[in-house]
């Protein structure tokens, strides 16, 4: 029986984090599923067509569609909203990791306060990959944080010191250009991508690597950086909600 390697997302494109992963997990042997856990409905878009967005970037990596499973839209959890769903969230998660028994790594959103549903899953994961002895399989990526940024400004792709020792894959130029070329793939967001396509531009000019860290129980009972975090400047949620919603549906539960 093949290997498994499961990528948790909060939202259809929150793949573009780890798209030299997927290639490289998919090389490596094992199957890959990608799980999506909010439904990522946005003002005048559908679930229907985000899902196709992702569908069309996952298969031309190579993932079988039949690996790739919407979770938020069945389970009803609103985009922005995991927060207020981590109970279904993690019901799910420890359902599907207890099924699939040759879980040999396992992919989600770094701890790094950039959007509320990403901190939400990736504790929903650390929680339940703890509880089961899986979370040494566990490896973050970062997407964006505002981190000594202000007002509106964000970092991309770009790791926090203390989320811990950083491991760094560098990606060839052909696959940069590759990956750039996806974001064309995601139309309904494009006013969104307006915003992170010039910095994921420079990160693959100036870094040019997939970076990813192991994850820490310890770590989410802590806000990820000091000072605001971004979701908190957009007004989405505050630390003070994310962690006590943590301690009353995860932790004591």
């Amino acid at each position: 029986m093949m290997s498994i390697a499961l990528f948790l997302f909060a939202h259809q494109d929150d793949e573009f984090g780890v798209f030299q992963k997927i290639i490289d997990e998919l090389a490596d042997g094992r199957e890959v599923y990608c799980a999506y856990l909010t439904d990522g409905v946005s003002v005048g878009c559908s679930p229907k067509v985000r899902n196709l967005e992702s569908i069309t970037v996952l298969t031309k990596l190579g993932v079988p569609r039949k690996n790739i499973l919407f979770v938020g839209e069945e389970l009803i959890i609103p985009d922005g909203k995991l927060v207020n769903h981590l109970k279904k969230a993690k019901v799910w998660l420890t359902s599907w990791l207890s099924e699939n028994a040759q879980i040999e790594n396992i992919y989600l959103p770094a701890w790094e306060g950039g959007h509320p549903d990403h901190d939400s899953l990736h504790a929903v994961g650390v929680i339940v990959t703890k509880q089961l002895n899986l979370i040494d399989k566990v490896w973050q990526f970062p997407l964006y944080n505002g981190y000594k940024c202000k007002g509106q400004f964000f970092r991309v792709l770009l790791t926090l010191a203390s989320n811990g020792e950083v491991f760094n894959r560098k990606i060839s130029w052909l696959n940069r250009c590759r990956f750039l070329s996806f974001i064309l793939n995601y139309p309904s967001q494009a006013s969104t991508w307006a915003g992170l396509a010039p910095f994921v531009l420079i990160h693959y000019l100036v870094y040019g690597t997939q970076s990813l860290q192991r994850v820490s129980f310890s770590q989410i009972q802590l806000p990820p950086h000091l000072g605001r975090l971004y979701y908190e400047r957009r007004k989405f949620c505050t630390w003070q909600v994310m962690s006590e919603r943590l301690r009353g549906d995860l932790l004591v539960s």
